[in-house]
This record gives C-alpha cells, sequence and structure tokens, in this order.
C-alpha cells in the first residue's frame, strides 16, 4: 500500500537535500511536486490543498529555513501533517456498558463486508471478545451460508435464524437476544448491500440501527475503487451516521488515494484495513504508522507485533544463542523460513523495514515464494545428520538429495552457497532479525546492525 505514493515523495526529498540551503524558490518546486504526487494517488482535492498549505507554512518559517537540515524538518512537517489528516491517532472499537455490544457492518455489494465481518470476529476472538455473527442479508443468494463457511473456518458461532425468521429485522433481533442468553459480548450484523446506495437499503439500515442500538456503525469500502469509495462512506455517513471505516484490498492499492482521504471528507477514522485474503490479514489502522511507511520510515512496530503473534520467543533466543554460538544448522535455516512465512510473505515484511542505509537496497530484492518452497523441500530432502552438519554433504549426497526434493544438483549446490552466507550474515546480526526483535540480548545493538548488514550474492528468497 502507498508504494506509488511513497517512491514520489522520496525523490522529492532527495531533491531537497541536494539543496544547498532551502528557499522559497525550491520550497515551491517541492511542494508543487508533493501536491501532483498526492493528486496522483487519488487523494481528495481538498485533502491536498489543506494538506499543501499547512506545510507550506509551517516549511517557510525562520526556524526551518535556516536549520543546519531544512530536508529533515520538511520531512518531520509533511509526516506531522499526513498523521493529521489520516486521524492523528490510532481509533479504537467502542464497546456497551450492557453487552452485547452490536456493531453494524454496512457498505455497497460487492466491497467486502462479510469477509470482513468474519475477520474483524476472528481478531475480536483473539482480543479477549466473545462475538457471534449474524448475516441479516436475505437477497443475495447464498450471502449467509458464506458467512457461515467463514465462521467455521475460523471457529466463530453464527446465528443462522429460527424457522419463519425471513426478514432482517427478526433475524438481527433474535441474534441479539442469542448473544445474550449465550454470554457473547460483541454481536456483529454483515448487513444486505445494493451496487449503488437508494432509498431502499438506507431505510432497512435505519430499521436496523433503531432496533440494535450499535455502540459501532463500520462503512466498509474497497480501498482499489479510490474516491468513489470516499464518496460512498460520504453519503452513508449523511444517512446512516458512520462510526468508522474498514478499508479492503489495502495490500493492491499502490495508491492509498482512499486512505488518505476517508478521514477528512466523512469526519469518521480509518479503523481497520484488509491486507490480503486470509482470516489474519486483517489489521488495525495507525495513522503514524501509515505517515512513516508513506514517506519510507518503515514501519518496525507492525513488524514486532506480527513477530510476537507468530513466533514462539523462546525459541526466537535459543535460535540467536545458536547464532552467537555458531551452531545455527539447515534445521534451524529451515525453521528461520517456517517461522518469516507465518509472519507474512517477505515482499510485505521488506515494506515494513525502513528505507535507509543498507536496508532501503532491500526495497529492491525480488522475492520469489516459489524459490522458498524448493528452499524447504531440498532440506527436508536431507537426513538429520546432514541437516545438522552440512559438511558431510558430498557429491553422492547432493544427487540423492536433488532427486528426493525435485531439484537439480545445482538448486542444491545453491542452497548450501546461500546457507553459508547467510549464516556469516545472520551472525553478524547478532541473533538474526526475529531475535533481536523480540528482545534478545542483543536487542539494544540491532539499530547499530541494521546500518552494516549485507546481502550475500544470490540472496533471492
Amino acid at each position: 500500500m502507498f508504494d506509488n505514493l511513497s517512491e514520489k515523495l522520496q525523490r522529492v526529498f532527495k531533491n531537497l537535500r541536494g539543496e544547498g540551503r532551502l528557499t522559497a524558490e525550491n520550497m515551491d518546486a517541492a511542494l508543487r511536486e508533493i501536491r501532483v504526487a498526492l493528486l496522483e494517488a487519488d487523494v481528495n482535492f481538498r485533502v491536498v490543498k489543506q494538506l499543501i498549505e499547512a506545510v507550506k507554512v509551517k516549511a517557510m518559517g525562520e526556524e526551518v529555513l535556516q536549520a543546519l537540515s531544512p530536508s529533515q524538518q520538511v520531512i518531520a512537517i509533511v509526516r506531522d501533517e499526513l498523521i493529521k489528516v489520516l486521524g492523528s491517532h490510532e481509533s479504537k472499537l467502542r464497546f456497551s456498558n450492557d453487552p452485547p455490544s452490536v456493531f453494524l457492518i454496512v457498505g455497497l455489494q460487492g466491497s467486502g463486508k462479510t469477509t470482513s465481518t468474519g475477520k474483524l470476529a476472528r481478531w475480536l476472538s483473539k482480543n479477549g471478545h466473545r462475538p457471534l455473527v449474524v448475516s441479516v442479508d436475505i437477497y443475495r443468494p447464498a450471502a449467509r451460508e458464506q458467512l457461515n463457511v467463514i465462521a467455521k473456518q475460523i471457529n466463530i458461532p453464527i446465528y443462522f435464524g429460527a424457522p419463519g425468521e425471513a426478514l432482517p429485522v427478526d433475524l438481527a433481533r433474535s441474534a441479539k437476544l442469542e448473544a445474550t442468553n449465550s454470554g457473547r459480548d460483541v454481536l456483529l450484523v454483515d448487513t444486505a448491500g445494493r451496487l449503488h446506495i437508494d432509498d431502499d437499503l438506507m431505510g432497512e439500515l435505519q430499521q436496523l440501527k433503531e432496533l440494535l442500538g450499535p455502540v459501532e456503525i463500520l462503512f466498509v469500502a474497497d480501498a482499489m475503487t479510490g474516491q468513489d469509495a470516499v464518496k460512498s462512506a460520504e453519503e452513508f455517513h449523511k444517512r446512516l451516521g458512520i462510526t468508522g471505516v474498514i478499508l479492503t484490498k489495502m495490500d493492491g492499492d499502490a495508491r492509498g488515494g482512499a486512505a488518505l482521504s476517508i478521514r477528512h471528507v466523512t469526519g469518521q477514522p480509518l479503523k481497520f484495513v484488509g491486507v490480503g485474503e486470509k482470516p489474519d490479514a486483517f489489521e488495525p489502522f495507525y495513522p503514524d504508522r501509515a505517515a512513516s511507511r508513506i514517506l519510507g520510515m518503515g514501519d518496525i512496530l507492525s513488524f514486532i507485533e506480527k513477530a510476537e503473534e507468530f513466533v514462539d520467543k523462546k525459541q526466537a533466543e535459543q535460535m540467536q544463542q545458536k547464532l552467537m554460538d555458531n551452531e545455527f544448522t539447515l534445521e534451524d535455516f529451515r525453521n528461520q523460513i517456517r517461522q518469516m512465512r507465518k509472519i507474512g510473505s517477505l515482499d510485505s515484511i521488506l515494506k515494513m523495514m525502513p528505507q535507509v542505509g543498507m536496508l532501503k537496497e532491500l526495497q529492491n530484492v525480488k522475492v520469489d515464494e516459489g524459490e522458498m518452497t524448493r528452499v524447504v523441500a531440498i532440506i527436508d530432502s536431507m537426513t538429520p545428520r546432514e541437516r545438522n552438519n552440512h559438511m558431510i554433504i558430498n557429491g553422492n549426497r547432493r544427487r540423492r538429495i536433488a532427486k528426493g526434493s525435485g531439484t537439480s544438483v545445482q538448486d542444491v549446490n545453491q542452497l548450501l552457497k546461500q546457507y553459508t552466507q547467510t549464516r556469516k550474515m545472520m551472525k553478524s546480526f547478532s541473533g538474526g532479525m526475529l531475535g533481536g526483535m523480540l528482545g534478545g540480548k542483543s536487542g539494544g545493538k540491532m539499530a547499530g546492525k541494521l546500518g552494516k548488514m549485507k546481502l550475500p550474492p544470490g540472496f533471492g528468497f
């Protein structure tokens, strides 16, 4: 997400750094480029106008013009203004003092309401809540069955309705009673959508709002539709009073215009983003982290949170000790790959890294997930003894391993070469990324190590 905008803004700041000092002329030129970059990212023109004016007022102050590093000052100002546009701080969900808290999930047809309902239910369950889901979409074929399938996948209970309950209000009323009787503290109501906003849809949603008294009315929008998503959110807010927005398909939106516009246009916060198809590809939206990613500063906090969720801290610390003792084996190498893949695709992990120093080169690494699979297959084809002592893998063993993994001897040779180089790299990294991130003994030294980190030749995975 934000890839195109991030690239263009970094180019602007690079040009500013090339100036001997900041002047009104080169600042105006930079602001023009920032304006164009934002508009090309499909950011609402009103948002662009406000942001540029705010940056100009602050950037042309005497303190910035006379600073030793004016370009860094301008970057800081742009970051602050982006955070304001995005919402200043994380907007948390609200809950009722008298459970169950009802969340009404609304939006146009095809925006991802049903999938988002399931993802939000899973997120709530992982964070100490006991959700119940219900679909009141009686119009779209198999809409309620779709939610039923999702609910089974994530092990969340669903209210499917009793005989004779054919109307949305009847289903919603019974679902709320079921949540109360079964001790569920949150009820998520997946509502019907339309291809466009109409009075019938809004009338039905108003009925549900009056009946259920929801603490959250969350509008689901497809980020790929850009300003159309913003206009729809604005219209839903005028007619229904939404309390927040969930943007889906953020992983496929390189522009980010909807995310940058929706808070300013509707006055309501962006609360969650969908970043993939899997049930866990769903994240709270943090304005400060998004601003940092846009400006190439990375998102280390999100990486750490993902690592803490999917990686065993004790195992990570044991791995770190093995690296320090030069005992990092191919078995460990395979386990490290598996742990990293739990966090997400390597592409998504690399995008969380700050684009500074040697780490900037990581942004250009072409990740081949198929190569990762081949690496694991090759190591799986080794005997335990071979995995624990790569030095014994001679020509005959390499041919056997290649045959067993469906690869070539050349592939096996390449893996062993990459393994030995990566072993050296990770040892110099004092425990590897996971060990350092998760607070091992050398975690405090990690910032210094990052700038010195070298990628071995052929590190194609």
